[in-house]
């Protein structure tokens, strides 16, 4: 029987055992609307509100500026749509946004927005100077994500918040892949705005937050009561809410991971020709290798590797099943042929060196299996 190993964090993480137990205690035994007057409404308020207050000290902002959300796409959405809609000013973006940014764009554009995408270079870094050109007196939204999901590459949002709010103009990060697993204060981070997702360090999915700092002012996106001061209505999911809270408490060092990282990486680009690291060696996340193989599709190495027990992506998984190369990639400069032979590895707490030294045996295996049978040619240079 195949063993299975799990490194696909950055599409989700598995639900952590403490976390778990909150989440189904609370479920259990806090059955309230926090929005009732009565003693159930009452104990569920009281639960929602310390975890709110947790998560503000987590990110060092104030609690009545977390607003919950049901994950990373909503809060991106009530980000954009929240300051831009309706506008018809302009957004500055980067080109290796998240959809639930990019697309967010698209639609802003449909309605009379106008929106310009930020390349990037070969390292999948902005360039905040592009940042700065891009500027018009129009401009209401600069959406700059943290660290992209598929390579890892950390960007510097510290300096182009600081550009921002030069320049009179909101600033909002993805901090998705980031936040609950590197240090986030909001003080020092500069963002006026930051979307969180819980599952991507150990919360169950459908709960998330959006940073909103003081001041800034946000048009809700659902309409109902007057749910979370009027910027997000419905329900709160309060089970969810104490586990998210109980997430960012866990106390695991993700930094702790950059050494597995390295392991796997020089185990494979030592042992497979023709490998290469996408994206910038240092300015990544400490958790997260993407490698093209030359002459192999992808999707037949995550097809491979998930068969001899290793789950891994060929990209975002909010795109998995596409034909179409990663748009990251593209923009970085890759070939199409390029950017569909690239793999993702992303690792989590549970990790190990001997699951690590097993991967790159996978790796090696499938590798020299896809390449006996691909009619590509390879260059060995």
């Amino acid at each position: 029987m195949v063993r299975h190993f799990y490194f696909d964090h950055n599409a989700t993480t598995p639900v952590a055992p403490e976390v778990l137990r909150v989440f189904s205690e609370t479920m259990a035994e806090v059955c309230g609307n926090a929005s009732s007057i009565h003693y159930f409404g009452q104990a569920a308020k009281q639960g929602l509100e310390a975890a709110r207050r947790e998560i503000a000290s987590a990110l060092g902002c104030d609690a009545r500026e977390i607003v919950l959300t049901s994950g990373g796409t909503e809060s991106d959405n009530l980000a954009v749509f929240g300051v831009a809609r309706g506008s018809g000013g302009h957004v500055v973006t980067s080109s290796i946004e998240h959809p639930a940014v990019l697309n967010a764009c698209a639609q802003l554009e449909r309605e009379g927005c106008s929106v310009t995408y930020v390349p990037v270079g070969g390292d999948g870094i902005v360039d905040p100077a592009d940042v700065r050109r891009a500027l018009r007196p129009q401009t209401v939204l600069i959406t700059i994500m943290h660290a992209n999901n598929e390579t890892g590459t950390v960007q510097p949002v510290a300096e182009m918040a600081r550009m921002a709010r030069e320049a009179g103009v909101v600033f909002h990060s993805d901090a998705v892949q980031t936040a609950g697993r590197i240090p986030l204060q909001m003080r020092g981070l500069g963002a006026d705005l930051l979307s969180i997702g819980g599952h991507k360090f150990g919360a169950p999915k459908g709960i998330g937050a959006l940073y909103v700092r003081k001041g800034v002012n946000l048009r809700p996106i659902l309409f109902g009561g007057h749910h979370e001061r009027d910027r997000r209505a419905g329900t709160e999911n309060v089970p969810g809410a104490v586990a998210l809270a109980r997430a960012f408490s866990l106390g695991f060092d993700w930094n702790e991971l950059a050494a597995l990282r390295d392991r796997l990486e020089l185990g494979v680009l030592d042992r497979i020709p023709a490998a290469r690291v996408n994206g910038d060696a240092a300015r990544r996340l400490p958790n997260t290798s993407n490698i093209r193989f030359e002459g192999i599709e992808g999707e037949a190495m995550v097809i491979g590797l998930d068969l001899r027990g290793f789950a891994v992506s060929s990209g975002s998984a909010c795109s998995s099943g596409a034909v179409e190369p990663s748009h990251v990639l593209l923009a970085m400069g890759q070939r199409p042929e390029d950017a569909r032979s690239s793999v993702r590895f992303s690792l989590g707490p549970g990790n190990t060196a001997d699951q690590v030294d097993a991967l790159v045996e996978a790796v090696v295996e499938s590798v020299a299996h896809l390449r006996r049978i691909s009619p590509a040619v390879v260059s060995h240079a």
